[in-house]
């Protein structure tokens, strides 16, 4: 860093041109973010401090920050955090990182599970759980996933957002899931394999593989979980599904086989499917 001093509008400035040149659409955009997760100033507190001078480290934690997202690391691996249903949680390479649309998974699972035992498959950082735990007044949440690293990034976030007690199983799908729930939700690896190495850099050289690759048709997941989940859901259990955008029709048949009926499918804010629920029938 050649200049001795920095003010904010100046460090926003230079980061948010360093991000343009390295091809980051939104480059003035995440470089604010950047900032403000440097100096803890928000949108309005910039704009009343923006000709202020800013601490040489903290200056030179910036631009460390700059160029690691100028390598196309996403956004919330270079920041470690994301705000998920008005909550911040960690998250790092070993995890998905939350998506907007999965929070409409989250509602939809809320308005069923007050007194209800959940079971979130393949939880990640843990966001679907913790919230259903925070907000939705289940009796019981577990979650499972089949990465340990995963696991104790979720860990990490029940604890620091005093989500109360949350039972964290590692295992291949429902290897070690002993008991039976009322609810089981799942944001799966749906993502094609063929279509994996197609993906904008930030997906596919920085996510983990483990929580994009759902098989050659990227149905592999919902097949296996629809099936299991027959066995290990209570009388009159739902099962609440997020989709990628043209899988809705495959996964409500796969559904329909594995004996489910009242089958729902939701749209997302852009129009698109994206969630699919469905009830145990009533004679299983």
């Amino acid at each position: 860093m050649d200049k001795v001093e920095y003010s904010l509008k100046g460090l926003l400035a230079d980061g948010s041109k360093m991000l343009t040149q390295a091809g980051i659409d939104e480059a003035e955009l995440d470089a604010r973010y950047i900032l403000e997760y440097i100096t803890g100033l928000n949108s309005a507190q910039y704009f009343i401090h923006s000709e202020d001078i800013i601490e040489k480290n903290k200056a030179e934690e910036f631009f460390r920050l700059i160029e690691r997202r100028s390598k196309r690391i996403p956004l919330s691996y270079v920041i470690g955090t994301r705000d998920f249903f008005g909550l911040t949680f960690k998250v790092d390479e070993n995890v998905l990182i939350p998506e907007q649309e999965t929070e409409l998974l989250v509602e939809e699972v809320i308005k069923y599970s007050e007194g209800k035992s959940v079971l979130d498959m393949c939880t990640g950082s843990g966001c679907i759980a913790i919230s259903i735990a925070l907000f939705g007044k289940p009796s019981k949440v577990a979650a499972s996933d089949i990465s340990e690293k995963a696991l104790e990034v979720a860990r990490e976030n029940a604890k620091s957002l005093k989500s109360g007690e949350i039972s964290f199983i590692q295992g291949d799908m429902f290897e070690n899931v002993t008991d039976k729930f009322d609810i089981i939700v799942s944001n799966p690896p749906y993502i094609e394999t063929g279509e994996i190495d197609e993906l904008m850099p930030e997906v596919r050289d920085y996510i983990p593989r483990l929580a994009l690759d759902g098989d050659i048709d990227g149905l592999k997941f919902y097949r296996i979980i629809s099936k299991e989940a027959v066995k290990k859901l209570n009388k009159n259990g739902r099962i609440f599904y997020e989709i990628g955008y043209n899988q809705s029709r495959a996964v409500a048949s796969i559904l329909l086989e594995n004996g489910f009926t009242d089958v729902k499918i939701m749209k997302d804010y852009s129009g698109l499917d994206r969630i699919v629920m469905a009830k145990l029938d009533e004679k299983l």
